[in-house]
């Protein structure tokens, strides 16, 4: 368990017992004056395309700090975009054993985007939209990839992305490989259980009570999460009808 700034983020390597015997995971999270970037890969068959992914762009971290200072998001987008299908990254993909699913979230004002490839996911838990239901940013993927095979190489490249706008008061920010999601017993399958452990403290705290509940159900897969806590001053959109 490590924090960056406000960012916290929790590693589980797998569990040898259950038949885990290799982490294929791989973070990344920079934390600007009044921005956080943080991404999640789950690799296979090597963790050499997660390593591809996390090298690449840590080389455009300078240009890419530079972009996300600018307003809205599409000017990064547009950046990933000609990064992932670059000759010299496309050639390199081809060389790497395996592929990996990545996910990219980045939050700054009162806003927070997302890029996906894969079946990564993010939440974002807030009273208001618990009560409405709704935690998920992104759907799971379970046939994206980067690396030797990879989405960027086709003809028409699949993946997702978007924006939402944060709510008034603290927001939850959570980000995870699919070893939480696949865990025996499933005990996070219904993200309200998610968001209550979530919603009870400090990320630091919260975290290694996720990790204890999935350690204790046998979880063999290794495991990423990142999560923070950010706190919205700015009333968000309401609709025209509305009387609090």
């Amino acid at each position: 368990m490590q924090s960056i700034g406000n960012v916290t983020v929790g590693l589980y390597g797998g569990n040898s017992s259950a038949g885990q015997y290799k982490n294929e995971d791989g973070c990344v999270i920079w934390v600007g004056d009044d921005w956080e970037f943080a991404a999640v890969l789950d690799a296979h068959y090597s963790a050499e395309s997660a390593a591809l992914v996390i090298n690449t762009l840590q080389k455009s971290k300078q240009e890419l700090s530079v972009l996300i200072a600018k307003p809205g998001f599409h000017h990064v987008q547009e950046k990933l975009l000609d990064i992932f299908q670059s000759d010299e990254f496309l050639d390199q993909c081809k060389k790497v054993k395996g592929e990996t699913a990545c996910l990219i979230c980045i939050r700054k004002e009162n806003y927070l985007w997302w890029f996906s490839v894969g079946d990564c996911v993010v939440y974002v838990f807030h009273p208001e939209l618990i009560a409405l239901g709704q935690f998920q940013l992104n759907q799971r993927q379970f046939y994206e990839w980067i690396g030797q095979v990879n989405t960027f190489d086709k003809a028409v490249p699949c993946f997702s992305s978007g924006v939402r706008e944060l709510r008034k008061g603290t927001n939850h920010i959570f980000m995870t490989t699919d070893g939480l999601l696949e865990c025996p017993g499933e005990p996070f399958t219904n993200p309200i259980d998610l968001g209550d452990i979530l919603m009870e403290g400090e990320p630091v705290v919260t975290l290694f009570s996720i990790f204890d509940k999935i350690i204790n159900n046998n979880v063999r897969d290794s495991t990423t999460m990142i999560a923070w806590t950010i706190d919205i001053s700015e009333q968000g959109s309401i609709p025209s009808d509305f009387v609090g």
